[in-house]
């Protein structure tokens, strides 16, 4: 089951409202994505960090609906 990169977006977007994203689908697959997301809320958190705020973001789907997600965070 694929996701649509609107879907993606929504979901990123409710939990990081300040942030600028940009979505890449990279297969055309609906499975596949690259995003990039530049949020206050990243300021002073680590990669790792920053990457499981987006993770907890997605509320389960990575693994399910979204099989693959290319990360490129940082503050704004």
């Amino acid at each position: 089951m694929a996701m649509r990169a609107e879907d993606l977006e929504a979901l990123l977007r409710q939990a990081f409202t300040d942030a600028d994203i940009q979505i890449q689908d990279l297969a055309g697959d609906g499975d596949h994505y690259r995003a990039v997301i530049r949020s206050a809320v990243f300021a002073g958190k680590s990669r790792v960090a920053q990457h499981q705020m987006v993770y907890a973001a997605l509320q389960g789907r990575m693994g399910g609906e979204l099989h693959a997600l290319a990360l490129e965070t940082g503050p704004k």
